[in-house]
């Protein structure tokens, strides 16, 4: 994986620098030590995996990925704990709390290798295979632990730009980093329909339909006039 290291101080570029080398996977193409450099070269080049800090000053972690248009995988370098949930939230690999040990470095680009490169068996990604027919549950991943959902389970699924939430009957959901048309494409035949471009619900679940909107738990969820037809098709209305 190509990657660059982006980091305000000297001696953290240096150690991860020093990490990136002892991984044969790993190809350093260019280090920064501000975000606002390294925008247009990651608009501009291909960049597989950022080693991002994210108190930087002027310009944040957060704010450069709020503003490259080209979204690599990142893993986030920091000192500071506080911004994990954060992180998460804006799809990141990992979280890696300064100063960092080899052993915990090598772990997320581990993580990182089977996003971008997943093998079986792994959690459901871009790249994986369905599972078999007869099972009725998938495993995502979820922060550091991969979750078994059942499919009876699920309520519906809203997608949010780069990770979707699933919601289940226990009144939770789910987060995770994996698209809605890879979703579609395996729950389809499990009982689902996708109708709106943000949202996969489980028809067993619906309580009533109105012309553009259907009612599962206390949620009303939008249908779209470009899935209405087949959605209603699907349940013979």
């Amino acid at each position: 994986m190509k990657c660059v290291i982006i980091d305000d101080e000297p001696l953290a570029v240096e150690l991860l620098q020093d990490f990136v080398k002892k991984v044969e996977s790993l190809e350093l193409i260019n280090s920064f030590n501000n975000a606002i450099d390294a925008v247009s070269f990651i608009n501009q080049n291909n960049v597989d995996l950022v080693f991002l800090d994210i108190q930087m000053p002027h310009f944040s972690g957060i704010d450069f990925l709020n503003t490259i248009e080209k979204k690599p995988l990142v893993i986030f370098t920091t000192a500071y704990s506080d911004y994990a949930v954060e992180g998460f939230n804006l799809g990141a690999v990992d979280y890696l709390v300064k100063p960092i040990p080899f052993h915990r470095f090598l772990k997320a680009v581990v993580r990182a290798q089977q996003v971008f490169l997943p093998t079986a068996p792994q959690p459901i990604s871009e790249t994986t295979n369905a599972p078999e027919i007869d099972q009725d549950f998938m495993f995502v991943r979820a922060e550091y632990e991969n979750v078994k959902l059942n499919f009876a389970d699920i309520l519906f699924i809203e997608g949010l730009k780069d990770y979707v939430k699933i919601y289940t009957t226990d009144n939770k959901f789910t987060l995770t980093l994996i698209s809605l048309i890879k979703l579609e494409n395996l729950l389809s035949s499990k009982g689902f329909a996708r109708i709106h471009r943000s949202y996969i619900i489980n028809i067993k679940h619906v309580k009533s339909i109105q012309k553009n909107k259907v009612l599962i738990s206390d949620k009303r969820i939008p249908i779209s006039e470009s899935y209405k037809n087949t959605f209603f098709e699907k349940i013979n209305l």
